[in-house]
């Protein structure tokens, strides 16, 4: 039998899990995607912590700022993330 949290419980956990990120798996990071969106938790700024393409955590991301867009480059699968600023 499947154990029920309720949403801030969940919320709760999501954060616990953003506080240590660098030391995470892809294949963590996966799962808390996903029980986040199962919770409907918005992830928002903590979206920019992780590679939206391999889902690797940003450990020494190179970071360009340009034209008010701040672009991330992740360091293993080299995919670029831009955000206006």
């Amino acid at each position: 039998m499947k154990k029920t949290l309720s949403k801030s419980e969940a919320k709760k956990q999501v954060e616990e899990f953003f506080l240590d990120i660098k030391n995470k798996t892809p294949k963590e990071i996966k799962k808390i995607k996903r029980f986040a969106m199962a919770y409907n938790i918005p992830l928002k700024e903590k979206r920019k912590l992780f590679c939206k393409k391999c889902l690797g955590p940003h450990k020494t991301p190179k970071i360009r700022i340009k034209n008010k867009m701040k672009s991330v480059g992740c360091e293993n699968c080299a995919y670029v993330s831009r955000w206006k600023l």
